[in-house]
């Protein structure tokens, strides 16, 4: 009988420190650092008409810049928003293994939706955040949240309205593809802006 007593105290103090110890895993979360935006207001700009260096190293020879009509409806078969050249048929924001930081490569990307979304305050977008299928579900549903917010938050920076943007995690749910490789991981690594009626 005292042998039954231990080990069934033993498998207690085992479970009781299984659940903390996941409860401490389910709560870890990585810092989220400020999005960086570069402010590219007349005011900030003290040399008369220079422009910005982007030292982003991103190829942007082949897209077009967003140009916006205000009065252009989204029925519109010109609508920059389904042009494969224009800047805002760009979608997705890839982010680095474990991290929520947006990278400076798709600061041009958020930066020409954030101008469509002040030209146009009616329209919305779903930022959904999204993650590799590497570790638990809990912790992707978190990072792929703590991405879309970072997007969100890159775009509030740039003026865009709270109401104007929702964010949404899919976790590892919404996968381009299964992967077996770091280059197949990457594409499962992103945030979708998705506008309202895609």
């Amino acid at each position: 009988m005292t042998n039954l007593n231990t080990q069934y105290k033993l498998s207690t103090k085992l479970l009781m420190a299984l659940a903390i110890s996941t409860a401490l895993v389910a709560c870890k979360s990585t810092p989220m650092k400020p999005a960086a935006v570069e402010d590219k207001s007349p005011s900030a700009s003290t040399a008369g008409n220079t422009k910005p260096v982007d030292n982003s190293g991103a190829d942007t020879n082949a897209i077009k810049e967003a140009q916006i009509d205000s009065n252009a409806s989204m029925d519109d078969k010109n609508n920059p928003l389904k042009d494969p050249n224009n800047i805002l048929s760009k979608r997705n924001i890839y982010f680095d293994y474990n991290s929520d930081a947006v990278k400076a490569e798709y600061r041009p990307i958020i930066e020409a939706h954030s101008k469509y979304l002040l030209a146009h305050p009616d329209t919305k977008v779903v930022v959904q955040g999204n993650t590799d299928e590497r570790g638990t579900r809990e912790y992707n549903v978190s990072l792929g949240q703590r991405r879309s917010v970072a997007v969100k938050k890159a775009l509030n920076l740039l003026g865009v309205k709270d109401n104007q943007i929702e964010t949404i995690s899919y976790g590892e749910e919404k996968a381009v593809q299964n992967c077996d490789n770091e280059d197949c991981f990457a594409k499962n690594r992103r945030a979708d802006v998705v506008y309202e009626g895609d």
